[in-house]
């Protein structure tokens, strides 16, 4: 069997960076890991972080992948740059490609981002931005409400639609932004509401396109593509309820091969 790309997320959001490496990496097997049972990360110390991430890691070492994907931004934020010092695979992050992406849209150097609290505590993609571009005006808001409503399911309907107003009220103020950044990699299944309470004159960012891309780029470079014609089989791990993450899978890949995919659970410790 080829080796698969590994992916960790500290829930159902990193399906979303997944949905996109199925799109543009069709032969290429995928590996996922959603730490349910602990989601979510924001609130969490570094030190949690850093413990339950490389749980995930170890897991995925142990079925031989060839790359990992780190499809939580918190997690990102805080051990992206450990992970690439210690493992002898290629390691990606969200937080990089999602700058890009936006740098690549403002057209007033005015971006806004809204994560968890964590990762706008770290001020990860505060430095990204200016890393690439010193002048930009970065406008950040954590909004603790949105990803524990979507590993309930509840990604649209008049819920949704009053949570996420409320959460994105101080955005609404600045009205020099013209990009918005969704740091965390479960909004973009709330990217319909976002945009109708932002307005269509504000462009919304999900780092997933991006990410799907280095990842390809970074295969490339390895030569590490998987050439196999047949469909490649993917498997999924979830470390809390099997019912609501297949519930919540089907609704994200109701547009793909869904019998592809082996749904598990699994136990890190």
């Amino acid at each position: 069997m080829e080796q698969a790309i590994g992916v960790i997320d500290s829930g159902v959001g990193g399906l979303t960076v997944v949905h996109e490496l199925m799109r543009q990496l069709p032969k290429e097997p995928l590996i996922y890991v959603g730490d349910t049972a602990r989601c979510p990360y924001g609130p969490r110390t570094e030190e949690e972080v850093k413990q339950y991430t490389w749980e995930m890691v170890r897991f995925l070492l142990k079925k031989n992948i060839k790359m990992l994907v780190i499809a939580c931004n918190t997690a990102t934020a805080f051990t992206i740059k450990d992970l690439k010092e210690k493992l002898d695979i290629p390691v990606i992050g969200v937080i990089k490609p999602g700058a890009r992406a936006a740098i690549k849209s403002t057209e007033n150097n005015h971006v806004g981002i809204i994560g968890t609290e964590g990762t706008i505590r770290s001020g990860a993609y505060r430095h990204a931005l200016r890393k690439i571009k010193p002048d930009i005006e970065v406008i950040s808001l954590a909004c603790p409400s949105l990803a524990p409503m979507v590993e309930k399911g509840i990604l649209d309907g008049p819920e949704a639609r009053q949570v996420v107003e409320t959460a994105l009220t101080p955005l609404l103020e600045h009205d020099a932004m013209d990009t918005l950044i969704l740091g965390c990699t479960h909004y973009p299944l709330l990217k319909k509401t976002i945009q109708e309470v932002m307005g269509e004159k504000i462009t919304v960012i999900s780092s997933s396109e991006e990410t799907a891309r280095e990842t390809s780029t970074t295969l490339d470079i390895h030569q590490n593509f998987n050439y196999n014609d047949s469909i490649p089989p993917h498997q999924f791990y979830t470390t809390g309820d099997l019912e609501k993450f297949i519930e919540i899978t089907q609704k994200i890949f109701r547009d793909s091969n869904f019998e592809m995919l082996t749904i598990k659970h699994a136990d890190l410790t």
